[in-house]
């Protein structure tokens, strides 16, 4: 019988959210994706010390940040190695709220991308979608340099993202979740589940307006949240959860699945400027929190990153 995994790939674009070489051979997806936190995770395994090793000594003398660039590419490389499309690499947290930065950092990615003969167009730039990181993702899209806008909570940030024409966004459906269980004290299913609803809801919107910006949920806390996202452009799905569709047989229909069943109506097509976007985005109390959740502790993990690459040199 056919996996739940194999079926899902035939509607719906499948990306590996990790940074273990070995998992993304075992479930084959077309992308892969990382952050630091992944990174700092798979870099401390023995059997990837060698990369570790080879990104310090080609940088040895050289700051802290550089050889973490390195070091992300270095990954990033070995990924492409593996899945026949894109793999994301993240700009560093800490300048998610500074434009003219973040271009230079994405530059300096997709620089040592080049010089490994790599096509900028099988790399996607990681950037918190805080004001000033889609105003960077708007001028890297008019050079040519695709971006993945993650730490998305709220429609205010979809749209914005959708008019600096990024080529992707990355929802984070289980951090919803987790804030709205934390602030209800409720449970929910798939049929409810505020992160999913969300997703949903920015899908349809993309669609309804001809909106070319690809929708990839992601951060999953259970199977039953990507089995309801089935048909959405791409979904960005951890290994222990890859390994639970893999394993399965549960049947997937894309024809009737919520996303593309639902018959609501989109709302008007809006805009926002910067005073709009910050105004909406402070009035949705789950979204300030979580996108300043995730700034700072992806932050934090590059800080851990650095004091530990410092430990090797």
């Amino acid at each position: 019988m056919t996996s739940t995994l194999d079926q899902l790939k035939k509607v719906t674009t499948v990306v590996a959210d990790t940074g273990d070489f070995a998992s993304m051979r075992a479930f084959a997806p077309q992308d892969a994706t990382t952050n630091p936190t992944l990174i700092l995770k798979a870099a401390q395994k023995p059997e990837y010390r060698a990369i570790v090793d080879a990104a310090v000594a080609t940088n040895a003398g050289k700051p802290t940040a550089d050889v973490i660039d390195a070091l992300l590419v270095a990954f990033g490389l070995e990924i492409l190695k593996i899945v026949p499309g894109r793999v994301s690499t993240e700009v560093d947290a800490r300048l998610s709220f500074d434009t003219t930065a973040t271009v230079a950092k994405a530059h300096q990615i997709i620089a040592l991308y080049a010089a490994a003969g790599i096509d900028k167009n099988r790399i996607l730039i990681k950037i918190a979608s805080t004001w000033e990181g889609i105003q960077a993702a708007k001028q890297l899209q008019s050079q040519g340099i695709k971006c993945n806008m993650t730490l998305l909570f709220c429609h205010a940030q979809a749209v914005a993202c959708a008019d600096a024409n990024a080529q992707l966004i990355s929802p984070f459906v289980g951090r919803i979740l987790d804030w709205y269980k934390k602030s209800t004290g409720q449970t929910y299913d798939a049929t409810n589940d505020p992160g999913v609803l969300s997703v949903q809801a920015i899908y349809r919107y993309y669609k309804a307006h001809g909106i070319a910006t690809e929708v990839m949920g992601a951060s999953f806390r259970n199977v039953d949240e990507i089995i309801a996202l089935a048909g959405c452009d791409l979904l960005t799905i951890s290994p222990d959860l890859l390994k639970t569709l893999a394993e399965s047989a549960a049947p997937i229909d894309a024809n009737t699945s919520p996303l593309l069943a639902a018959t609501t109506a989109a709302p008007a097509a809006v805009h926002y400027n910067e005073a709009a976007f910050r105004f909406e985005l402070n009035e949705d109390a789950m979204a300030t929190e979580k996108l300043s959740e995730g700034i700072r502790a992806f932050a934090a993990d590059t800080v851990k990153l650095e004091n530990w690459l410092a430990s090797l040199a």
